[in-house]
C-alpha cells in the first residue's frame, strides 16, 4: 500500500510538474533574457528566500548583484523587479496596466474584491464613489477621533518615561488599529484597552497567512493549502473579522434607515446641535440607500479593505519616522521648535489647520518614507507584452516595484542613504522625476487614503514630540528591516523616552 501511495505521489507531482511547465513555455524564452538567478523546477527560486519570512533582504541582495531589472521564479509565477524610475513610471503611470499582481489574491478571502484587489469597471465605480469620502472637510470631522485615542497612547508609555528603551510598535499598531476602526466601521475596538482581543489577533495572524502564501510555491495551489495547518488558522481569523464586520455593518445600516424615516431632525445630536459624523461605513450605506450599486457583500469588502490598509501602514510610517527623530536629535530639535511655534505652553489638541501648519514634520515624514517605505513592493500583472529597456516582459507576467530601491537611486537622491528631511523643501524638490518617490504607489492606482495617513502620522508624532523628548540606547543603531505586509524593524523600534 505505502508503495502504491508514493506512485501516485510521484505521479501527481510529475502531473503538476508538466502542466505548469507547459503553462509557463510562452513566459520562459522571453524570461531568460532578463537577468536573475537560476531558478530550480518547480519550486523556482523559493530557496533563495528560505523557510522564514524575512525576504526583503534577499530581494535588495538580489537587486544590487542582478541590476535595477530582474527576475525571479516563485513557484509558476514570473516576478519582474524594477526600481529605476522611468520603469516605474511605465507601469505604474499606465491606464492599462491595472490589475493586480498575483500575491495580492491571498488577500481575497478577507477582503473579497475591494478597492485594493479590484479590476476592471467594479474598481473604477468604487474608485469614483469613494473618493468624495477623503475629500479634507471629511478628514477634518474625525481629528477628534485621532486626538482621543493618541492621548490614550501617549498616557501608555508615560510609564517609559527616564527608564530603559522600549519597543514603541506595540503601543501605535493598537492606537492606529483604534483610529482605523472608528472612523471606518464608527465603532470603537478598545484595541489598546484589550490588545489581547479576538480582533487584534485575527487582524495580525491574516498577514502572516498571506505572506507565507506569496514566498511559499508549495502553498500557493488551493488543495495543497487547504491541507496545511495555515487554513484552519485563516478559516478561524476570517471567522471572526467577517463577523464583527458583518454586525456592525447592519447595526450601521438599521440606525440608517431609522434616521432617514424620523427626519432629519433627528439626525442632530442632541449635545452639540451640529450633524452626526459619518464614518466610512455610513457613507457607503449612504451611496447604497441613494441609489448607488453596492450590495451589503461589496460595502463589506471595502470596509475590510480600509481596515487591512489603514492601520498597519500608518503604524510603520509612524514607528520608523519617530526612529529617525531619535536618532537625528538636529532634526527633532526643529520639529520640536516647529511644534512650539504652533501651540505655545497651551496643551490643547491639535486641530486640523494645525496640522497643515506642521511643514517641517511633514518633511521629516516624507524622508522617513522614503528610506523606509511603508509598502515594500508594489505589483502589476500585465496582460499583454511590454518593452522596458531594451527587455520584453512577457504577458502573464507580475511586474514588482522595490520602493527601498527606487527611493535610494544615486541619480535623483544625493548622498542617498543620509537622512536629510530638507530634500523635500520646495526648492529641493523641483524638477525630481514624478516617479523616483512613490511611498503610496502612483498613477491611477495610488493609494486613496493617502491624505488620511499624512494627517493621523502627523497628529501622532506632534502628540508624542510634545510631551517626550525621543532618544536611543545605541545612537549608530539602525533597524533590521523586514517586510511582513508593511515594512517593518525585526527587533521593533526600540526608544528612549525622558521629559
Amino acid at each position: 500500500m505505502l508503495g502504491v501511495a508514493l506512485i501516485l505521489i510521484v505521479a501527481g507531482l510529475l502531473a503538476v510538474y508538466f502542466h505548469l511547465k507547459a503553462k509557463i513555455r510562452p513566459l520562459l524564452k522571453l524570461a531568460e533574457k532578463i537577468p536573475g538567478p537560476k531558478p530550480l523546477p518547480l519550486i523556482g527560486n523559493a530557496l533563495d528566500f528560505g523557510l522564514k519570512i524575512d525576504y526583503y533582504s534577499t530581494v535588495i541582495r538580489l537587486m544590487r548583484q542582478y541590476g535595477s531589472i530582474m527576475r525571479i521564479w516563485l513557484g509558476h509565477e514570473l516576478l519582474i523587479l524594477i526600481a529605476d524610475p522611468n520603469h516605474v513610471e511605465k507601469i505604474l503611470g499606465s491606464n492599462r496596466m491595472l490589475d493586480k499582481a498575483y500575491p495580492y489574491r491571498y488577500l481575497q478571502p478577507w477582503i473579497g474584491d475591494g478597492l485594493l484587489t479590484s479590476t476592471g469597471e467594479k474598481w473604477r465605480g468604487h474608485r469614483k464613489m469613494l473618493t468624495p469620502s477623503f475629500h479634507f472637510k471629511i478628514l477634518e470631522e474625525f481629528i477628534d477621533v485621532i486626538n482621543s485615542n493618541e492621548k490614550i497612547m501617549v498616557q501608555k508609555i508615560k510609564k517609559h518615561v527616564n527608564g530603559p528603551e522600549f519597543d514603541i510598535c506595540p503601543y501605535v499598531t493598537l492606537c492606529a488599529l483604534d483610529i482605523i476602526c472608528e472612523t471606518v466601521m464608527g465603532v470603537p475596538v478598545q484595541a489598546q484597552q484589550d490588545s489581547d482581543s479576538e480582533y487584534v489577533q485575527a487582524v495580525r495572524k491574516m498577514g502572516d497567512v498571506v505572506m507565507q502564501r506569496g514566498f511559499k510555491p508549495w502553498l500557493q495551489p488551493d488543495l495543497l493549502f487547504k491541507l496545511s495547518p495555515l487554513a484552519k488558522v485563516q478559516e478561524k481569523c476570517l471567522a471572526i473579522l467577517h463577523n464583527v464586520t458583518d454586525s456592525v455593518i447592519q447595526t450601521r445600516k438599521r440606525q440608517f434607515l431609522q434616521s432617514r424615516k424620523d427626519g432629519p431632525a433627528k439626525e442632530e445630536n442632541a449635545d452639540i446641535g451640529t450633524k452626526r459624523r459619518l464614518a466610512f461605513l455610513d457613507l457607503l450605506i449612504k451611496a447604497q440607500q441613494d441609489g448607488f450599486d453596492i450590495t451589503d457583500a461589496e460595502i463589506r469588502e471595502e470596509v475590510d479593505t480600509f481596515m487591512f490598509e489603514g492601520h498597519d501602514t500608518t503604524t510603520s510610517g509612524i514607528c520608523f519616522t519617530l526612529f529617525a527623530l531619535a536618532k537625528h536629535q538636529d532634526v527633532q530639535a526643529k520639529a520640536v521648535q516647529e511644534i512650539k511655534s504652533i501651540f505655545g505652553d497651551s496643551d490643547r489638541d491639535a486641530s486640523y489647520n494645525d496640522l497643515q501648519e506642521m511643514k517641517y514634520l511633514e518633511q521629516v515624514i516624507k524622508e522617513a518614507l522614503r528610506l523606509y517605505p511603508t509598502v515594500p513592493i508594489f505589483g502589476r500583472k500585465i496582460s499583454e507584452n511590454v518593452t522596458v529597456d531594451g527587455y520584453e516582459f512577457p504577458a502573464g507576467s507580475n511586474l514588482v516595484i522595490i520602493p527601498y530601491m527606487l527611493h535610494r537611486h544615486p541619480d535623483y537622491f544625493l548622498d542617498p542613504e543620509k537622512f536629510d528631511p530638507d530634500r523635500f523643501l520646495q526648492e529641493n524638490s523641483m524638477g525630481r522625476h514624478p516617479y523616483c518617490y512613490v511611498p503610496f504607489a502612483a498613477g491611477p492606482r495610488n493609494c486613496i487614503g493617502q491624505k488620511f495617513a499624512t494627517m493621523e502620522m502627523k497628529a501622532a508624532l506632534s502628540a508624542v514630540l510634545r510631551r517626550y523628548k525621543l532618544s536611543l540606547e545605541d545612537p549608530n543603531e539602525e533597524p533590521r528591516l523586514v517586510a511582513e505586509l508593511v515594512l517593518k524593524s525585526a527587533g521593533g523600534i526600540r526608544l528612549k523616552l525622558s521629559q
